[in-house]
Parts: C-alpha cells; sequence; structure tokens
C-alpha cells in the first residue's frame, strides 16, 4: 500500500529591527546580536544564512509607535528595548535582495496611516528590486499611540479600520493590475523611439468612500505586479478580510486544536467568495528553543527568561491589550479584578497554555509567560521533540507551516538551522532546495514555476488589463 505523501513544511523567520522584538532585555544574552539592527551588513549575512538553509521568507514585523499603555509610560518600553527603538524595514530589503537569489521578504505596511497611492509606488519599485520577491503585509495597526503620533485624537474604530482596507485594497490591486496594460512597455527602437504606448497606461479614476485616486500608476508594473499578500488578523473583520484578500495567513495559539478551529474558518470563508480555500497557506507563530536534549533546551529556556525584562513584558501586554496592569496588586490574580476584558484575555491563556491550571496569574505569570517569544506557543526540546510537536501540528491543525518567533538573534536561527532543518528534511518535511531558484515569492510559497501573477479566482485579479484588450477588465464592469 502506497505511503501517504508527507506535507512539505513552509519556513519563515519571524523578525523586527528592533533590538529586541518580542524579548524584552534580552539583547543583553551573551552572544545576542540585537543592536546590530541598525547595521545593513547584519540583515545581509542574516539573509544569505537563511537563504543556505532554504528558508521560504523573511518576514519583518513593525510598529509605528511606542508601547506606553503600562504606567502611562514608554519608559519601561524603552529600558527593556520593547519594540523601542524600530526602524522601516522596507529600507534594508533592497540590499539583503541583491546579496540572495531567492529567499522571500514579507513585509508589513499599514492601511491606516499611509496613502494607497505612495504604497503602490513604494512596493511596486521593491518588486522590481528585488525581481519580484517582496510580499506585503497588510495590517490596520492598533497602537493608540500610532495614532496620536499620525494625526488622529485616538485610534479609528476596529472594525471601520478593516472597512477602510478593503476600499484600499481595491485601490492597490487598479493601480498594479489595471493601470498599465501587460503590453504597454515597447521594445527598444530607432531615434526618437517611444519607451511606452500612452494608450496603453490608463488612469483607474478611482472614486469610493475613502479615496479618490485618479491615477494612473507611477511605476511600470513589475514582476508580480501585486506583491504577495501576507494577513494576520484574528478578530472576525480580521478573518473575513483574510478570506478575501490574503494568500496567507498568519495564525497564533497555544493548541494545534484550537488554531484548527480558525484554519477552517478562514479556508471556509474563502470558499465562500469562490476562492480556493485549500489554496491559501495558513502558517503558525511558533517560539522553538532546540537543543541535543530536552534537559538541555529547558536549561537554555530558563537561562534566557533569567536575561528577561519583566517590565518591558509587562510593556507589551499593554501594547497588545491596550490595558495597563500597573492598577494590579503584585499579589493580585487580574483573573478576578474589574475589567472584564482583561479577564477573559488572561483566562484563555490559562485555559491553553500547558500546565499553568494552577498557576495564580498575577503580575509575575503573565510577564513570565511573555517575557520570551511573546503570546504563542513555545516548543522546547529536543531535535526529536520538537519535529514531533510540529508534525503534530502540521496534521492537527492543519497548518501549511511554520513563522518562527526567535529569543536570540541570530542564535535561535542558527541552532534551527543547525539542529531542526535536517531532523525536518529526514522525515521529508523540508525540501533540499528551491523548486523555483530564483523565482518570485508567489513561486516560492506555491511551488508553481510561472506562478507569479495573483491567482484568477483572486479578487484584485479581476482588474487585469492583459496584452490587447482595449480597456481595462475593472472599466467594463
Amino acid at each position: 500500500m502506497a505511503q501517504p505523501v508527507k506535507k512539505q513544511l513552509i519556513l519563515n523567520a519571524f523578525v523586527h529591527q528592533t533590538p529586541a522584538h518580542l524579548n524584552p532585555g534580552l539583547f543583553n544574552f551573551p552572544g545576542d546580536r540585537g543592536r546590530d539592527y541598525k547595521n545593513i551588513k547584519h540583515w545581509v549575512k542574516f539573509a544569505k544564512k537563511l537563504e543556505a538553509a532554504k528558508f521560504h521568507s523573511i518576514f519583518f514585523a513593525d510598529v509605528l509607535a511606542g508601547y506606553d499603555v503600562y504606567k502611562g509610560s514608554l519608559d519601561p518600553a524603552i529600558e527593556a528595548a520593547a519594540q523601542f527603538p524600530s526602524n522601516d524595514p522596507i529600507l534594508s530589503i533592497a540590499a539583503m535582495a541583491a546579496a540572495t537569489e531567492t529567499i522571500g521578504f514579507g513585509v508589513t505596511s499599514s492601511t491606516t496611516y499611509e496613502q494607497p497611492y505612495m504604497l503602490a509606488r513604494k512596493f511596486s519599485t521593491l518588486d522590481h528590486l528585488t525581481n519580484g520577491r517582496v510580499a506585503w503585509n497588510v495590517v490596520t495597526s492598533y497602537l493608540e499611540s500610532a495614532a496620536r503620533n499620525l494625526g488622529l485624537e485616538t485610534q479609528i474604530e476596529h472594525d471601520e479600520r478593516y472597512r477602510i482596507a478593503d476600499e484600499y485594497l481595491d485601490v492597490t490591486y487598479k493601480l498594479w493590475e489595471g493601470s498599465w496594460r501587460d503590453d504597454a512597455i515597447l521594445p527598444p527602437g530607432g531615434p526618437g523611439s517611444p519607451y511606452a504606448d500612452p494608450k496603453r497606461v490608463r488612469k483607474i479614476n478611482h472614486e469610493g468612500k475613502y479615496f479618490k485616486v485618479p491615477g494612473p500608476h507611477i511605476t511600470e508594473p513589475s514582476p508580480q505586479r501585486t506583491p504577495f499578500i501576507f494577513q494576520a488578523g484574528t478578530s472576525k473583520a480580521g478573518k473575513a478580510f483574510a478570506a478575501k484578500h490574503a494568500e496567507a495567513v498568519f495564525l497564533g495559539g497555544h493548541t494545534p486544536e484550537l488554531v484548527r478551529k480558525a484554519v477552517d474558518d478562514i479556508r471556509k470563508q474563502a470558499t465562500e467568495q469562490g476562492r480556493d480555500g485549500r489554496s491559501l497557506k495558513l502558517i503558525a507563530a511558533v517560539l522553538v528553543i532546540v537543543a541535543e536534549t530536552d534537559e538541555a533546551a529547558q536549561a537554555k529556556f530558563q537561562d534566557l527568561v533569567n536575561y528577561g525584562n519583566r517590565e518591558g513584558a509587562l510593556a507589551l501586554f499593554g501594547g497588545f491589550s491596550g490595558y495597563d496592569l500597573n492598577k494590579y496588586d503584585d499579589d493580585q490574580d487580574v483573573r478576578f479584578g474589574d475589567e472584564p476584558a482583561v479577564q477573559t484575555l488572561v483566562n484563555n491563556w490559562a485555559a491553553t497554555v500547558p500546565g499553568s491550571e494552577n498557576l495564580k496569574w498575577n503580575k509575575k505569570t503573565i510577564a513570565d509567560y511573555l517575557i520570551v517569544g511573546g503570546m504563542g506557543v513555545k516548543i522546547i526540546g529536543s531535535v526529536k521533540t520538537v519535529a514531533d510537536e510540529m508534525e503534530r501540528w502540521a496534521e492537527v491543525a492543519d497548518v501549511d507551516g511554520f513563522n518562527f518567533k526567535f529569543a536570540t538573534m541570530s542564535g535561535t536561527f542558527d541552532d534551527i538551522v543547525e539542529l531542526l532543518v535536517p531532523e525536518l528534511r529526514k522525515r521529508d518535511r523540508f525540501w533540499d532546495d528551491y523548486e523555483v531558484k530564483g523565482g518570485t515569492i508567489r513561486e516560492t510559497l506555491t511551488g508553481i514555476p510561472g506562478n507569479s501573477r495573483l491567482p484568477v479566482d483572486h479578487p484584485g485579479a479581476r482588474y487585469a488589463w492583459k496584452a490587447g484588450e482595449d480597456v481595462p477588465l475593472y472599466a467594463r464592469q
């Protein structure tokens, strides 16, 4: 009887151009290179290392302001380097791409604080410079501090941000897919020959509730036209947005059984919208601490925890949740406080974090939980233990791969590359080499040569202006 084909896993690195990302205080850990976050040679070296290991992509998180909810101050985040300071990741990617051939680059950019015309230009430029290896992680942003720094008194209401984002994506699709015909750029000719045919470049004349963009797109079509679309929303509105627009969705959770519910929901919603729900790549966020034995891995993790900064962890909690735990006594179980939202959030953790049933969820417990790797699952153990658990997640949660968080830069990734990746290859869970060398990120993540454009069932594909057509498809709707 033939053996079932094993699911080949997508492996991405989840990083942030900041000293510590989800690990406040760990910039002090021996050998950590977090302080090199502003050194372009550091990022080039990192990209080359992960491409040599055949990682699919490097995914850059980003925030637009500091975490100032805890104690009503930025001071704890500043002292612990809790995602502060933070550089713009997009500016380093061209250099990383020039030093590599195939690995992709995901970039977080907000639909709330940047005009779609400008974002479309930025991503088209980067898609050209990377030869089609760029993805856009679409976010609506969640920090009050970002709203205040970017001209608002307070954040736009949550679901309204997604309604804005939905129209925003339509504007960018029109610019990327429908403003230039496929054959608008003309072949080289003699003296006086034009570069492009003006009749094959059109305004988009978008007039909607939130945006008015006449166009045309100022940048000529890039290898992918529309960058590969990532999304990480977990709310009802976020999952609906992902089901409509995303090609890959990042999910967090503590157990594969709980994550499976979100996976099934997103695939079902995508199918209901006329898309192939199985074509979406569902990728779980995970912190892996791996060593030669389970005991060595647990000791390594505890050593990392000892360098963590609890005040910084509570600053992260304030940024993630919008709630200030400083109002609670040190020994008070926050599940029994007077804030229902905090009670619900922490009760969910307590119900799903292994071994936490009898813990008192006070500030110390919450800080200890967040201090290395933030929220979500942590897989700690030997090569066998970690690989077994990843295989369990792949089957039970039905995820297509993993977004590896890190504890130290780049020690965590060194351990994954040197210890875990060979074991995944041995189990036929990870490829030996890229299937499409020098391909676009869409080809790399789908494994389909020549698959550089949006799939035909994607809502953005209806705007495509193909060679020989008189007007863009959207103009005939």
